[in-house]
């Protein structure tokens, strides 16, 4: 109890007795369930009523902890006490890194006395690090439902058939190379679920799992299945595609009970005629018709090449020596040509939105598109695989260039890229070739020149302005050395804009960059057109100053005295042994350095509005977004119809990747546990041709059943990307020099709406319900309320499977944001009101909680309506007894 004490950082506050722990019971344990994953200190909470209460947690049935959690070690110790556990789930998932992924869970194994919990049905091991099963698992006499989804499993015990009950198992998302001969000893397994593993065959074993309605078997490597799945008689559902599948028995289509055969994605060149003409049949993605490729193809054969079309939800796809296309939902594609990959292999990938903490933009760079990320990392290709991304339209950028750039792990580059530019859509598309997967992105930079510099010497121009040359004379350098040239026009109209003064003039500015430390052996000369408007002949040589910047562009240092400048009608010419940034200015002013630096930020930055709307229809859910000056009017023109709200803010200036915060005032408020808020407030970055654009459901503490709320959202500067002016950098310090503009929100008074009177249902009132029918049974308001006393905090995964929308899960997170037990409710109720006059909607629940993972509660769905069967069947059985009569008797039945 000591060393719990101590773990727990409790102290005097453990050795108070069970107040404490009694108060957390009031609020975390109810009737025999614990839904303890909700909390961050979860396993905290669970020692502690342990400790306080241990002859209640010990009756205990229904228990939830995150395996994130740090303290999940000391808490598997005390798990076989439970002898009356029915459900048991350790998932992780519940923690996220830097890119917004699930961060897997600790758990590598389980206490060998697990395996004493004789009630335990249901156990949910998903998103842990497990790469064996634990062998506690197979002496689970009662265990029913065993997920272990998202792990390392790279295979399954021997004797796994020794589960003799197991109705439902899922092993996706592992590393699961065969299946074990007594997979097919699961006589009652009813759901099997393997895809996304490496699986290169199967055991004809297979075909004794004689009650399987579903088999997912989809992302693996299988060339070809056995015969012996058509002995799968229950089968209803059979998913096998993005294999390696030649071919497939015909005796598939004489399953009496199939629905969907999915074969999408597969190397099919043949289908058996009476598989082809099924219905239910999916064959998009097959080479169909197609002859085998000769052993000496060529790219010329690429037409022929198999064509993966993947959906939205996936992220992965296997490639085989044979080459492929694919084709990815976001309109990214891939081209692998034959013998690229010597083995199959299974790719993965996912579009990140980039963070400038490791997204680092060169001065001037221009970000096009999100971040790709593709993996295995470090695997080298045998060909070079062609990528094509496409990006947003850089139509407001002149004289640049668009590259695909990669990151190493250490250091991004630039890739040769070429683009173009689709006919019908318009949409514009950058092409590159890699022989290593890693990270991608493509920007717009300044255009570069670049050239090899031998002993002998020699001339690089500039593709921009060919006035500007630079002449490496011979002996300038002892090795060769890589040379690039960067060229930004700076117009009249800028200069007299960003200086306020019109004699004003500037020539383009010059950036010279080598990969050598060393400076050059002899001067390179070079060449620069004179500021617009002067000339050799009208030219005052005491206003020409010619200037040398870092590479940062923090310190601008006057160098005419240092160097001999020589003038042409049109040129000025000078001469260096290092290399940096170069500018001609003609001005009257004496200080040039500072305004110099002024003028360069200027350069940089952009001119923006923010916007503020609410959607017409539903004033709490808002758009905000940070559009360039340009763009406003034809934002605001395509969101009219849809959204009110102020006029745009006041134009703002911004770095490109610099970042800014929403914060919702005065009686307005969000949800502060978004993962993009940080301290109360909405974090975005700003990039000038991406979307800064989020829409979010907002909230008042304030009662508005007799008045409307009048907030607003402040908008407010965060951090500034790295290498920006020390003097933009000193003025943006400070909390009043943070803000950048206020606009209004207001939230109408609420109408009384019905489910505002309180009802038996924790405030919630609703009109009778009787869900199904009177054959299969219904569920009526007590079997939901039973049913959402169970869902704890996977309500939201369930209601999407219900077919609720995002925007819909979101807003009634925010309504009940206090209150899971509201959030449960609203959600199952809000659900049950649209799909009351759908006969088939029992059916439907049942499978999306299958589909979440709550077998448990698919299982009490099943019972209900089993009872509602039964009293079906004695009702019809009565004499002279009418069908509304059995209506009311089944649905009595059910309370």
């Amino acid at each position: 109890t000591q060393k719990m004490a101590e773990l727990l950082g409790l102290g005097d506050e453990c050795r108070e007795g069970a107040s404490g722990a009694s108060a957390l019971a009031g609020s975390c344990l109810a009737d025999n369930r614990l839904n303890l994953d909700v909390y961050p200190d979860g396993c905290r909470r669970f020692l502690q009523l342990f400790k306080g209460r241990r002859g209640e947690v010990v009756q205990v049935e229904f228990l939830r902890l995150s395996s994130n959690d740090r303290l999940l070690g000391t808490t598997l110790g005390i798990l076989p006490h439970l002898k009356h556990l029915k459900s048991l789930v350790l998932k992780g998932g519940h923690a996220r890194d830097e890119f917004g992924s699930c961060q897997h869970g600790s758990l590598t194994n389980l206490p060998t006395n697990i395996g004493n919990l004789r009630c335990l049905t249901h156990l949910d091991l998903s998103f842990n690090n497990l790469s064996t099963l634990p062998s506690c698992i197979l002496h689970l006499p009662s265990l029913r439902v065993l997920l272990v989804s998202h792990n390392s499993l790279v295979a399954l015990p021997e004797d796994i058939g020794s589960l003799s009950k197991l109705t439902f198992f899922s092993a996706m998302k592992n590393q699961l190379k065969d299946l074990p001969q007594s997979i097919g000893e699961l006589a009652v397994l009813q759901d099997l679920y393997l895809s996304e593993n490496a699986l290169e065959f199967l055991p004809e074993e297979v075909g004794n799992l004689h009650n399987c309605t579903e088999l997912d078997l989809s992302g693996n490597r299988l060339s070809s299945i056995p015969d012996s799945l058509a002995n799968l008689k229950s089968l209803r559902r059979l998913h096998l595609h993005s294999n390696l599948l030649v071919t497939v028995p015909a005796s598939l289509a004489s399953l009496p009970n199939l629905s969907r055969l999915d074969l999408q994605n597969n190397c099919l060149r043949a289908v058996p005629p009476e598989i082809q003409t099924l219905p239910f049949v999916h064959l998009r993605g097959n080479p169909l018709g197609e002859t085998e490729p000769s052993p000496q193809a060529d790219e010329s054969s690429a037409r022929g090449l198999r064509k993966l079309f993947l959906a939205s939800g996936e992220d992965s796809f296997s490639v085989t020596s044979e080459g492929c296309k694919v084709v990815l939902a976001c309109g990214i594609h891939f081209y692998f040509p034959p013998g690229a990959a010597s083995d199959p292999l299974r790719i993965y990938f996912r579009t990140l939105a980039p963070d400038p903490q490791w997204v680092k933009l060169r001065h001037h760079d221009v970000l096009l598109s999100g971040v790709l990320e593709l993996q295995p990392h470090g695997v080298k290709f045998q060909q070079e695989v062609q990528i094509r991304m496409p990006y947003a339209s850089p139509q407001t950028l002149h004289q640049r260039e668009v590259v695909v750039r990669t990151f190493s792990g250490q250091s991004w580059s630039d890739l040769r890229t070429r683009v173009e530019q689709k006919r019908k859509s318009k949409k514009h598309v950058a092409h590159c070739s890699v022989l290593h997967f890693s990270w991608f992105l493509v920007v717009s930079r300044l255009v570069q020149n670049e050239c090899k510099v031998p002993t002998e010497g020699t001339l690089l121009f500039s593709s921009v302005d060919p006035n500007i040359k630079v002449t490496f004379p011979p002996g300038v350098t002892e090795e060769t050395r890589s040379v690039k040239l960067q060229v930004l026009p700076v117009s009249a109209e800028e200069m007299e804009e960003i200086t306020a003064d019109a004699g004003c003039r500037a020539s383009p500015l010059l950036c010279l960059s080598q990969d050598s430390l060393m400076d050059f052996l002899r001067p390179v000369r070079i060449q620069l057109p004179l500021p617009p408007g002067v000339t050799g002949l009208n030219l005052d040589r005491s206003r020409l100053h010619l200037l040398h910047g870092d590479l940062e562009g923090q310190t601008w240092d006057d160098i005419t005295s240092q160097v001999v400048l020589e003038f042409t009608h049109l040129y000025a010419v000078f001469e260096v042994t290092h290399f940096s940034w170069y500018w001609l200015w003609y001005t009257t002013k004496t200080y040039i350095g500072g305004i110099a630096k002024k003028v360069y930020e200027r350069l940089r930055m952009y001119q923006v509005n923010f916007i503020a709307l609410q959607r017409k229809k539903d004033p709490e859910q808002v758009l905000l977004q940070c559009v360039p000056k340009h763009k406003v009017d034809p934002v605001l023109k395509k969101l009219q119809d849809r959204y009110r709200g102020p006029e745009p803010s006041d134009m703002v200036e911004m770095f490109e990747g610099e970042q800014f915060f929403a914060a919702f005032e005065r009686g307005i408020s969000i949800d502060m546990d978004r993962p993009d808020c940080v301290d109360g407030r909405l974090s975005f970055i700003f990039y000038s041709h991406l979307k800064n654009m989020k829409e979010i459901y907002v909230t008042s503490p304030v009662d508005r059943k007799g008045q409307a709320v009048k907030g607003q959202v402040s908008f407010y500067r965060g951090a500034i990307p790295e290498s920006i002016p020390e003097d933009a950098s000193r003025r943006r310090k400070g909390p009043d020099s943070l803000w950048l503009a206020t606009l209004p929100i207001k939230l109408p008074r609420l109408k009384p709406r019905w489910g505002e009177n309180p009802g038996p249902l924790n405030g919630f009132s609703f009109p009778p319900l009787n869900l199904g029918n009177a054959e299969t049974g219904y569920l009526t308001q007590a079997n939901l309320l039973s049913i959402a006393r169970r869902v704890g905090a996977d309500w939201q995964t369930i209601g999407l499977n219900l077919g609720l929308t995002y925007q819909q899960i979101e807003r009634i997170g925010y309504n009940n944001r206090e209150d899971l037990d509201k959030q449960i409710l609203d959600m199952l109720f809000s659900w049950a009101q649209q799909n009351s006059e759908d006969p088939d909607c029992v059916s439907k629940l049942i499978t999306a909680m299958k589909e979440s993972g709550r077998q448990d509660i698919a299982d009490e769905v099943e019972t209900i309506i089993e009872l509602g069967r039964q009293k079906y069947r004695e009702s019809i059985r009565r004499v002279g007894l009418e069908q509304e009569s059995s209506t009311e008797d089944s649905a009595i039945a059910m309370m």
